[in-house]
């Protein structure tokens, strides 16, 4: 599974999914995503409606993102306080639309990366290394996915700031809109579609693979 830890970080999980990329917009730079993957001490991740949650959230930040985020949420609460009493329109279908692609572009990007790292690199593997260690294809394919993660983890930031450039930023929409589940699903969707799109473009890699390497392999095998 090498999209776990590209995932679970991009996601910045639910609760705060929403803010930081308003925050790189208007302060007109892109920060890396830290910690990516598991978390430092190996315990089950707390969600963030706890105070353990919430703090090793806030702990996990730059102070430049900690700074970014309180005002967001400053902001955030100030707009839900004073429309709290109002009965909010569901968000439009050009504000979902909008909302589909803000969360697609990313997943595209982290996909098409993972496949085409993973299955470059698994070839090699199994044509150089495997076959001096006699390693399975199997075996091969987990080492190209390792790859696959850890250049995953360096590329975070590149594809985050890429997807940024394009000036597709999220919808002008209330603290009610973004909450309803119209939205959601629509982030959702949207995810899921970016990262359908992207792995199958990451495998271009095939095109260029031909039997006569496998035949190689094992013609040095036997």
């Amino acid at each position: 599974m090498a999209m776990l830890p590209l995932l679970s970080r991009i996601a910045l999980r639910p609760a705060a999914a929403s803010l930081k990329p308003w925050c790189r917009l208007r302060e007109g730079i892109s920060l890396p995503y830290r910690a990516l993957g598991t978390h430092p001490r190996k315990e089950a991740m707390e969600p963030l409606n706890t105070s353990v949650g919430a703090r090793d959230f806030v702990y996990s930040l730059h102070p430049t993102e900690r700074s970014c985020l309180l005002r967001e949420l400053h902001q955030f609460e100030a707009i839900a306080i004073a429309q709290e009493k109002l009965e909010a329109e569901p968000p439009s279908a050009d504000q979902l639309r909008i909302v589909f692609f803000h969360n697609a572009l990313p997943f595209i990007g982290f996909g098409f990366l993972d496949n085409a790292i993973m299955i470059a690199a698994g070839t090699q593997i199994e044509l150089s290394i495997g076959i001096i260690l006699g390693i399975s294809t199997m075996a091969a394919a987990a080492l190209g996915n390792l790859v696959s993660d850890l250049a995953g983890l360096g590329l975070a930031g590149y594809v985050e700031a890429v997807c940024s450039r394009l000036g597709l930023s999220i919808p002008d929409m209330t603290p009610k809109q973004a909450d309803m589940w119209h939205t959601r699903i629509s982030a959702h969707l949207g995810k899921a579609v970016g990262v359908t799109i992207g792995c199958i473009l990451g495998m271009f890699p095939l095109l260029f693979l031909s039997g006569d390497e496998e035949e190689t392999k094992l013609e040095k095998k036997k």
